[in-house]
């Protein structure tokens, strides 16, 4: 299967405060997941998830309530 090397990552605003959704774009980093999975990471490497599909799984953010746990992934060219 062949991987894409940048996605665009669609975080929504936060509930209340009525700001667009922000765009970050990611790129494969050359790890994987215990997985097996891709690794993707903004420029400075700080917001890495794994894509599975249309889907991007945060790996180092917070989870629980209120805290989402995937985001939409649309390939770059």
């Amino acid at each position: 299967m062949d991987t894409l090397p940048r996605y665009a990552i669609t975080l929504p605003a936060p509930p209340g405060t009525h700001r667009p959704p922000e765009v970050i774009v990611v790129h494969s980093t050359g790890e994987t997941t215990a997985g097996g999975s891709t690794v993707y990471a903004d420029a400075s490497g700080t917001f890495r998830v794994e894509i599975t599909g249309e889907a991007a799984r945060p790996l180092d953010l917070p989870t629980g309530p209120g805290h989402h746990t995937c985001f939409h992934a649309t390939p770059l060219p």
